[in-house]
């Protein structure tokens, strides 16, 4: 490949073309060409959690992933969560529930927490625990961030 070619990703189940080199990131061209902001670039490196997206249903790091390896996945992000341009109970759990402070996070808990409960509808304290380690928030103490998804789970 020369240093950049057109690509086409299937990202919330639409088909999106755009310019990828060898080394450019999923996250590059998801913020920075096709405009979708929800995935936050934090550490860039694959440690924080901000930038998950969900590749072919399996959490994954668009900081760390490559968009060229992505060609012909389905991918997933914060956008395409939503339910007819409203925000999907799990999204509004986390708005009543108050889980959201900074929201530089919110996007990669949400999209953890929306796997999980695809994974395990009920979902215990313990769980949630497990299922967001991946994840950073630096203004909580987790406690309703943990709420939220438990409440979308019944509790």
């Amino acid at each position: 490949m020369s240093s950049s070619e057109t690509i086409a990703l299937k990202l919330n189940g639409e088909v999106r073309e755009a310019a990828a080199g060898p080394t450019t990131t999923l996250l590059e061209v998801i913020r920075d060409q096709l405009g979708l902001t929800g995935a936050k670039k934090g550490c860039n490196q694959g440690v924080c959690g901000a930038c998950t997206v969900l590749i072919d249903d399996k959490l994954a790091r668009a900081c760390l992933s490559l968009a060229v390896n992505s060609v012909g996945q389905d991918i997933t992000t914060i956008e395409g969560l939503t339910e007819n341009g409203e925000p999907s109970p799990l999204q509004q759990s986390f708005v009543d529930n108050g889980a959201v402070q900074c929201g530089f996070c919110t996007s990669g808990m949400i999209v953890s927490s929306h796997a999980l409960l695809q994974a395990n509808p009920q979902p215990s304290i313990d769980d949630v625990r497990d299922g967001l380690s991946g994840n950073v928030c630096r203004c909580s103490g987790y406690r309703k961030i943990i709420d939220a998804v438990r409440g979308v789970a019944g509790d």
